[in-house]
């Protein structure tokens, strides 16, 4: 794909060919991903709640016997006991869940809320892929914002911009920003409001509009109000496709970036992956052991002859 990157003024200066906004759409290994990544905040009782009374165990079941409930009109339940005379006994059922101040009968445990959900890494790389796809769509776009319905988007996706945008102020940045959206600049900025209806009082009170995800290089960095910014190697699924496709800014760093992420570092002279020093020293140092067996084994046959 042909990538036209634009300039401060939403120009075009240059152009950039990759392929990894070229990926088929697969909404259901998406989804299955963004639901890998939700996070749930673990919470759980003390685990000691309703078990520090000494009174578990204490009765015992069998009949006609010292301390048994048998014969006494009474449940036989975990019982504390406060005070006694002989073999005469006051208690009050404790421990168990039906019983004043007992333990939870089935308490959330914590272990099943951090427990992660595996997925193959093949998966993962196509759920990536389809993402980036699914930016690219002008369609799933106005899915996500209701007030693009309707609209003409003139803009072509993705937006790649050069790297002297990260230069600018705040106040330089936004008006840049709208010029190259043009008129998406709208829902760039997040907006947020109170919510209408009973959820105000119920620790949902406002509510905010998805905005920008711009994309940044990893050695990069930018940090403006209202618009969400993640450096390449920070970029997940549920950020490109959540609830429908993001609108996504690039800069131009980030697009190799993300290209080197997915299909590997290539070397452009012969096509394949560059290799590491230790890679290189280890498979020198087998070709040299190769050798030398081969010349002792080429030694003790001239010898044995």
């Amino acid at each position: 794909m042909k990538i036209t990157i634009l300039d401060i003024e939403g120009k075009k200066k240059g152009e950039l060919i990759t392929n990894i906004f070229d990926g088929k759409i697969r909404y259901d290994i998406m989804q299955r991903v963004v639901e890998a990544e939700k996070r749930k905040h673990p919470y759980a009782p003390f685990y000691l709640a309703g078990k520090q009374a000494s009174a578990s165990g204490k009765i015992r079941h069998t009949r006609r016997k010292w301390k048994t409930a048998a014969g006494r009109g009474i449940s036989r339940i975990p019982r504390k006991i406060f005070w006694r005379r002989g073999t005469q006994f006051y208690w009050q059922g404790a421990t168990i869940s039906s019983a004043r101040g007992g333990r939870r009968s089935h308490p959330p445990k914590i272990l099943s809320i951090i427990k992660e959900k595996k997925i193959n890494k093949k998966e993962r790389k196509l759920a990536f892929l389809s993402a980036l796809a699914l930016t690219v769509s002008v369609n799933e776009l106005k899915g996500k914002y209701k007030t693009l319905e309707g609209k003409e988007i003139k803009i072509k996706l993705p937006i790649i911009i050069e790297k002297k945008i990260l230069k600018l102020k705040t106040k330089d940045f936004l008006k840049s920003l709208k010029k190259v959206l043009d008129e998406l600049a709208d829902i760039a900025v997040k907006k947020k409001s109170i919510r209408a209806g009973r959820g105000k009082t119920r620790g949902r009170r406002y509510k905010k509009t998805a905005g920008l995800l711009f994309v940044i290089g990893n050695k990069e960095e930018k940090k403006i109000k209202g618009i969400e910014v993640k450096k390449a190697n920070q970029v997940s699924v549920s950020d490109l496709a959540s609830n429908g496709a993001r609108l996504t800014v690039y800069t131009q760093d980030a697009v190799k970036e993300l290209e080197n992420k997915l299909t590997g570092k290539l070397d452009i002279k012969e096509g394949k992956k560059k290799e590491g020093k230790r890679k290189k020293e280890k498979r020198k140092i087998k070709k040299e052991k190769i050798k030398e067996k081969k010349s002792k084994k080429i030694k003790e046959k001239k010898e044995g002859k």
